[in-house]
């Protein structure tokens, strides 16, 4: 080797699935690049020497310039990381970087070092800034062949519409000679599979569809052939209300000092809600399920009258199911949530089941001509009083036909507040049947977090008042708190 001149220095040398070599020196522990003068590349390397790859740790690396800069949101690997755990595969990873090579080639050598599953999602399409599948050939040493399963399975998506197969698309079907190609019945870039020391990179497009039907149908189904669990997973969340995240954790400090060491406990804060998240790692499963149950137990007694639900719904979800089981139809009128209430209630399937619709009331004249607000009283009282917004919650019943509804009326900001109503001041009224209910609200300055937090009190308020309450699981002063 004519690149290493100490040669009072010892050096490691790992050999890649080709035969090819990277060394590290005896004092650095930095690995260095041996160049396989035949290729004319420098071998990714691994740092194994410090970093331990155990049981079904799993990374998932996802790739794209659009993730880096806003254009796109990753839901890929939330929605991965919620289904692998259900299997006992713990995320303890999870990275995004962009179309370049280098970056790509770092990641995943990163990636196996410390981890025994990779997942990538990205950069397998068939334009120039598409280039995943070149830097795993690089990475694994390996060749491209064209694949007659997956340009099949091309040429049958392309015939049901009528298209022809372009050269580009073509492309697609030469994989590397190294992988395990998973065909794609949901788009046309084939899913790789790639095994190295005891453990796997699995690359799969960035689709989100894409990779939702592989991984059920395909990646999965072979990790749980292929890997062992060796820690069993439980999680238990539990939605709060009446407390800011810092007054949550200071009241459940002593509780989280008498945890066991394999527990943990998450504070998830939302617009005037905490989600609070009960996790077991522990080798049996049984170990798992018991202590989890045993801890939720001791924490609603510690939070009794706070805990809105223990299974992880969302207050949306638990206005459905009530509404359904008592036979209640829905309506909203909106002004300063700006039909947010409305998106929630309809982002639970079944909705239809319920809810008969909404009225956005931005302007003044929608609310005295549809929802039959008194002209005199939005003059008098102003659209952001209790008068008004009782009507409007009257009137939405009455227009809509149904039997309860929520309306609200405030001043969201960043301006159009006054002395007598700042910015943050919201009215909410709740109307089941004969009984009707409205309170208002001092939220805060921020626009996003006040129609958030406005919306999520206006389902709990209707869900208190069908519940036989008045404004909900807590009193106004308990919601009030939730700022902090």
């Amino acid at each position: 080797m004519s690149g290493l001149k100490k040669a009072s220095q010892s050096y490691i040398f790992i050999f890649n699935m080709q035969g090819v070599a990277v060394c590290f020196d005896g004092v650095s522990e930095k690995p260095q690049p041996v160049a396989d003068n035949n290729r004319g590349i420098i071998i990714p390397l691994r740092q194994t020497i410090k970093n331990k790859s155990t049981g079904m740790n799993v990374e998932i690396i996802t790739i794209g310039d659009e993730l880096l800069i806003g254009q796109v949101v990753d839901t890929n690997s939330a929605w991965m990381g919620e289904e692998l755990e259900k299997e006992n595969f713990r995320i303890v990873w999870k990275t995004t970087v962009g179309d370049d090579e280098a970056d790509i080639l770092e990641a995943v050598d990163r990636a196996m070092g410390r981890a025994r599953i990779v997942l990538l999602t990205g950069g397998l399409g068939p334009t120039k800034d598409d280039i995943t599948r070149s830097a795993l050939c690089k990475y694994f040493g390996a060749k491209l062949r064209f694949s007659e399963e997956v340009y099949e399975n091309i040429l049958q998506i392309f015939g049901r519409s009528g298209r022809e197969v372009n050269s580009l698309t073509r492309d697609q079907a030469m994989t590397p000679d190294v992988c395990t190609v998973i065909p794609n019945l949901a788009g046309t870039a084939p899913c790789m599979w790639f095994e190295r020391n005891g453990g796997a990179l699995i690359s799969m497009p960035g689709v989100p569809y894409e990779m939702k039907w592989l991984m059920t149908n395909e990646v999965i189904p072979r990790l749980k052939r292929a890997f062992r669990p060796d820690v069993f997973i439980r999680h238990r969340t539990l939605w709060v209300s009446g407390y800011s995240e810092s007054a949550l954790a200071m009241a459940l400090e002593e509780f989280e000092g008498e945890m066991p060491a394999f527990m943990k406990l998450a504070y998830l804060p939302q617009a005037g809600l905490v989600r609070l998240r009960l996790s077991a790692y522990s080798g049996g499963e049984e170990e798992s399920s018991k202590a989890v149950a045993f801890q939720e137990s001791k924490l609603c007694a510690l939070l009794a009258g706070h805990v809105l639900s223990e299974d992880d719904k969302s207050p949306e979800v638990m206005l459905g199911e009530v509404l359904l089981s008592k036979g209640l139809t829905l309506g909203v009128a909106e002004s300063c949530t700006g039909g947010r209430i409305a998106s929630l209630i309809t982002s639970v399937a079944g909705c239809s089941r319920y809810f008969k619709g909404g009225i956005v009331s931005y302007d003044n004249n929608v609310k005295r001509k549809l929802l039959c607000v008194s002209e005199r009283d939005l003059s008098t009282q102003g659209a952001v009083s209790r008068t008004v917004v009782e009507q409007m919650a009257l009137g939405a019943v009455s227009v809509l036909g149904c039997d309860c509804a929520v309306a609200t009326s405030g001043i969201a900001g960043p301006d159009g507040g006054s002395p007598d109503k700042p910015v943050g001041t919201v009215w909410i009224a709740a109307t089941v049947e004969d009984r009707i209910v409205s309170e208002c609200y001092q939220l805060g300055v921020m626009r996003e977090s006040n129609i958030i937090r406005a919306s999520n009190m206006a389902l709990l308020m209707l869900l208190g008042l069908i519940n036989g309450g008045g404004l909900g699981f807590n009193n106004r002063q308990a919601l009030l708190s939730c700022r902090g």
